[in-house]
């Protein structure tokens, strides 16, 4: 009887590190699948930037680099998706695991829309490359800035598991909308003066409309990093809430619905 029980006892301390190197593994593909999706977010948010650098200094040929480059975002997001899948398929993973691999899947979708909005303002880029301003650049650019300060937040906030930058990033979101509605006010002045703006004023509130998606996107980004941390799924910033914000507009007043 004794000598059953010893090889049994010693199979159960035989599973203990078989375990752990399957749970090691598991652990580098985690890795490897959050690298991929920081390879990815790093390279939506250059585009973007190059983008708005296109249509501000009027340069044709990186506008259209940009637009070159959405194929290979693409190809980005559907390996990622495979990767997940794959995970998903092999590992059958539970709790924050599932939560941390379906975050990738949503985060993926967002950035690859990123990328999409980024071709749409180089496309933008070269079509207004004959107009004259129809209003100052000062303002895109520094909306620019904010908006990839908030995809880089997100993606730090994810790989750090950094609540508090999640939080920070869904804050930076009424600083852009705020950007918009002002420059969206002036664009819509500029056409009232001179009429004859209207395309290029059209043009140009597609380009700030664009910026303020991507601003969203990062959002979702940080909300499900919330997710992922805490399991509990919100909707963090004011315009994803569908709140009422006061703002002043031309007339000295009024309500403006998000």
């Amino acid at each position: 009887m004794i000598n059953e029980v010893r090889p049994l006892a010693q199979k159960r301390k035989e599973k203990v590190p078989t375990m752990t190197v399957v749970r090691h593994a598991f652990d580098e593909e985690l890795q490897l699948l959050q690298n991929e999706l920081l390879a990815m977010g790093s390279y939506v948010e250059q585009m973007l930037d190059q983008a708005v650098q296109s249509l501000c200094h009027r340069d044709e040929e990186l506008a259209k680099e940009i637009v070159r480059r959405d194929d290979e975002v693409d190809e980005m997001d559907v390996n990622i998706e495979m990767h997940c899948l794959r995970l998903l398929a092999l590992q059958q993973p539970m709790a924050r695991d599932l939560r941390l691999i379906g975050t990738v899947l949503k985060t993926i979708t967002d950035l690859e829309r990123i990328g999409d909005h980024s071709v749409d303002i180089a496309k933008a880029a070269i079509k207004l490359k004959d107009y004259p301003h129809v209003i100052t650049l000062v303002d895109v650019p520094l909306m620019k800035q904010k908006v990839c300060e908030m995809i880089r937040g997100g993606l730090e906030s994810f790989t750090e598991h950094n609540l508090e930058l999640a939080y920070d990033v869904c804050e930076m979101d009424n600083e852009v909308d705020k950007l918009y509605r002002r420059m969206r006010r002036a664009i819509i002045a500029a056409t009232q003066i001179n009429p004859q703006n209207l395309e290029a004023a059209t043009t140009m509130l597609l380009v700030i409309y664009y910026l303020e998606r991507c601003a969203d996107h990062a959002v979702n980004v940080a909300e499900r990093v919330v997710f992922v941390e805490t399991g509990v799924l919100r909707q963090l910033a004011v315009s994803h809430r569908g709140e009422y914000v006061p703002e002043e507009n031309d007339n000295g007043g009024g309500t403006i619905w998000q």
